[in-house]
This record gives C-alpha cells, structure tokens and sequence, in this order.
C-alpha cells in the first residue's frame, strides 16, 4: 500500500464537510465556468444525442456529475449512466447527500471498478495531481474508454512562465489559499498541500505527453485565468 496515496486520501475525508464552500471561495466561483466548459467542449467534440456512460473519477462531493448532467440536459442529450468513483469515503457520503438519485462507487484512479472499454467519457477534475501513480491510473484510463472516446481533465498544472502576472499568482497560491482554506477547513496542511502539489505536479505540455504515451490523442487544450487552470480533452486512439 502506497503510504503518500492513503495520506493524501486521509486529508480529503479531513476536510470533506467545508470542501465546496472552501472550493468556491478560492476559486471565486469561476471554477463553475471551466467545468461547463468542459462538458460543452466534449459534447461538441463528440457530437452525439445518445451518451450511454460517463464515469468521474476523483468525483469528490459530485460537483463534476451535476455539470455533465445539467449541460447534457441543456443540449438534449440523453445520458444512460453517470458514475462518480473516489477513494475518499467521506466524500462520498457528502456526494450522496448532494445528488441521492446518481451512482457512486469507493475506488482509486489505478484500480477501477469497471470492464473494458464501457466508458464514451471519463473525467478528473482537479483530480489526477492527487494520484502518486499516475501513468498507471492513465493505462487505467484507457483500459475503461472505449476506442474513440473521450477523457476530459481539469487541472491546476505548473506554470514555467515569469513576470507579474507569475508573481501574483504565485503570492495568491502560496499565501492567500493556505490562510483562506485554514480559515474555512481548520486545516492548514491540506491548504499548504494544495500549492505545493502544483508546483510538484506537471506542464500541460508534458501532461499532453504522458496522455499519448497511455493512448490517448489531444483533441483541444485551454488555459483558463492567466494558466491557473488546464482544460485538456484528448480521444482514446
């Protein structure tokens, strides 16, 4: 068992009862528009009225399955099943007090509980710098998509750029969000976690890399709010 993943997962059941409220607070509520615009982009780029699965990993409280859900509706197409997986069981039961009607199951990225190619869409969202083995959560992604599908994450990546929109982001992420989430959590070292991951975690570019290698080919990549955020939706070749 690897013992950085269960520490990792042991502060999302900490801070799980303040998880949206801290979400929305640090990210100003503008996270509201990345993740519809993830599911507008995939929607279009898959161009289809019959949607039979869409599965969430790292799904947290369900934030992500009420957007698919919701944007489907909006553009009338029909979505059998939706399903939410999380290795963090607290979540879990805040995701189903949420959304009582959708389908949740407790797992980890690397080991899903699901058969081969069963998926038209698989989605992280702020998820996969949470994940210690990640090329193998990626085979773990392929292994579930079927042949043409989609996989569609959103991340907070590493930025190389320099200058004063650098600089202040940096400042907002390595003292702003640490006392905020302490604030809200009452857990400062999950907030400290938050920036550091960044820095620890990927370029998009690489992160486009490591996509191919497992499989997938990047259909459209978007920066939002000067690079904080990466929307990358890449087909399953």
């Amino acid at each position: 068992m690897d013992k950085k993943q269960e520490q990792i997962i042991q502060m999302f059941d900490d801070i799980a009862p303040t998880y949206d409220r801290a979400n929305h607070i640090l990210s100003m509520g503008i996270d509201t528009s990345w993740r519809k615009k993830a599911c507008d982009k995939t929607y279009e780029l898959m161009n289809a009225k019959k949607v039979e699965m869409v599965v969430d990993v790292a799904c947290g409280t369900g934030d992500m399955i009420g957007f698919w859900l919701k944007r489907a509706k909006k553009k009338e197409i029909n979505i059998k099943r939706v399903l939410g997986i999380d290795p963090s069981y607290k979540m879990l039961q805040y995701a189903k007090i949420k959304f009582p009607n959708f389908d949740f199951a407790k797992a980890k990225a690397t080991d899903l509980p699901l058969p081969n190619a069963c998926a038209d869409i698989l989605s992280i969202s702020y998820g996969i710098r949470n994940v210690v083995k990640r090329q193998k959560a990626f085979k773990e992604f392929a292994r579930v998509v079927k042949k043409g599908g989609f996989i569609v994450i959103l991340e907070f990546t590493k930025d190389d750029k320099k200058g004063i929109l650098h600089s202040l982001k940096q400042i907002y992420l390595h003292k702003i969000v640490p006392f905020l989430g302490a604030l809200i959590s009452k857990n400062y070292e999950a907030y400290k976690y938050l920036p550091d991951s960044i820095e620890g975690f990927l370029t998009a570019s690489i992160l486009q890399d490591e996509l191919k290698e497992a499989g997938f080919k990047a259909e459209y990549i978007k920066s939002f709010s000067f690079d904080i955020s990466t929307l990358l939706i890449a087909r399953r070749c």
